[in-house]
């Protein structure tokens, strides 16, 4: 009898899936549910990115591209460092990719090996501690709370590396928790980290658009850090090109270069379509991007004030993204009939068939006392889903 290798059954699936697909169900099983669960904007990509994309096609922009991308692209990324972050990269020191997952596990795959230890704060994006189990390497959490607003001090990251310590791996804007990493935290982590000249940091900054209280500041740009930074981006988030599958790393022309070689081996060059496409959206017009930021600032304002309402949830005001991360403690051990909230999935799957509101279990995200709430939806369908959470957990005894 054939069965999957061991690699595949060691892979977890991504609770965020797995409850979108669960909510999904529900749905089409004609139940009334609002999906707070799944991180991707419900805006349309703007006309003017379309429109590129409609005249590369015309203009033959549909054979295969480089697997390192194609050279206007990387030129417009380069432009992009430039004049955003103030770091300069020649077109070789970038690679796209087929979205900034892709980005990540390339570079995770091309610096651990075996039983290397990789330090990642938590609350962390679902995916990194799988990935670096799957290249061999050990996850060391750094659990955090509420209280430090999901943060941990530099003083914590250095308390964690060891002989061992190969890679340190965060986002800011941090998905889960909306936590913005401020110039002075990033100083400071960065004098750390130049005591420890064997470790590589992965910076994930797919939400950089997104950012409310301050200008984005990549680690990358303090002293010592570019040559030993991977800067992972992408278009997804900022833009609303979630379908369109574009990622892109910034770092040394060794990482790229491996990266290039494991990309060249699983999936080749990104789509070269979406790649012209990438150059209207980095270049073009950015009303769209300020519109859509304003547009989640008000919702987050409006969720904001709507769950520190409801007794029991513990919830900071998130800097950035578009997620809330509430503490939800307070529930658990209490019970709805036959039903007792024993952990975060527990009240996640209560919410989700008695309220009709699909969240996502922190477990997932290392902090097992939160549960995830996206709000990258409709500002009617936020108030409904904080209602009727508020009506399901005050029935809670």
């Amino acid at each position: 009898m054939f069965e999957p290798s061991k690699r595949i059954l060691e892979i977890i699936e991504s609770e965020t899936l797995a409850m979108t697909k669960k909510a999904r169900e529900l749905k089409e099983s004609g139940k009334d549910v609002i999906s707070l669960s799944i991180g991707e904007p419900d805006f349309n990509t703007p006309i003017h990115i379309c429109d590129a994309a409609f005249e590369a096609m015309k203009n033959g922009f549909t054979h295969y591209p480089p697997v390192l991308g194609l050279l206007q692209f990387r030129e417009a990324i380069c432009r992009k460092f430039k004049n955003e972050n103030g770091l300069d990269y020649l077109p070789n020191q970038i690679i796209v990719s087929n979205g900034a997952k892709h980005s990540i596990i390339n570079a995770v795959l091309s610096i651990i090996n075996p039983g290397d230890e990789v330090i990642i704060p938590a609350p962390y994006w679902v995916s990194y501690p799988s990935m670096v189990a799957y290249a061999g390497g050990v996850s060391v959490e750094i659990p955090t709370s509420i209280a430090n607003n999901f943060k941990p001090g530099a003083a914590e990251i250095e308390a964690a590396i060891t002989p061992k310590t190969k890679l340190l791996i965060f986002s800011s804007p941090t998905n889960p928790s909306g936590s913005v990493w401020t110039k002075k935290e990033l100083e400071d982590i960065a004098e750390v980290l130049r005591k420890h000249p064997d470790i590589f940091i992965i910076s994930d900054e797919i939400y950089e658009k997104i950012n409310y209280v301050a200008e984005h500041v990549s680690i990358a740009s303090m002293p010592g850090m570019k040559d030993r930074t991977a800067v992972v981006n992408g278009l997804a988030k900022g833009y609303a090109m979630t379908g369109w599958r574009i990622g892109y790393l910034a770092g040394p022309t060794w990482l790229v270069s491996a990266c290039e070689k494991m990309q060249g081996l699983f999936t080749s060059g990104a789509n070269s379509i979406s790649q012209m496409a990438g150059i209207a959206a980095l270049e073009g017009d950015q009303k769209p991007v300020a519109a859509m930021r304003d547009t989640f600032r008000k919702r987050r304002d409006t969720m904001y004030a709507l769950l520190k309402d409801i007794p029991g949830i513990q919830v900071n005001n998130p800097s950035g993204a578009f997620y809330f991360f509430p503490d939800i403690r307070a529930f658990l051990g209490k019970s709805y009939g036959s039903k007792k909230m024993v952990t975060a999935e527990d009240l996640c799957y209560y919410l989700l068939e008695e309220a009709g509101v699909a969240t996502v279990s922190g477990k997932a995200f290392g902090i097992p006392q939160c549960i995830r709430m996206s709000y990258a939806t409709d500002e009617a369908s936020i108030i409904k889903a904080c209602e009727r959470m508020k009506t399901a957990l005050t029935a809670l005894q």
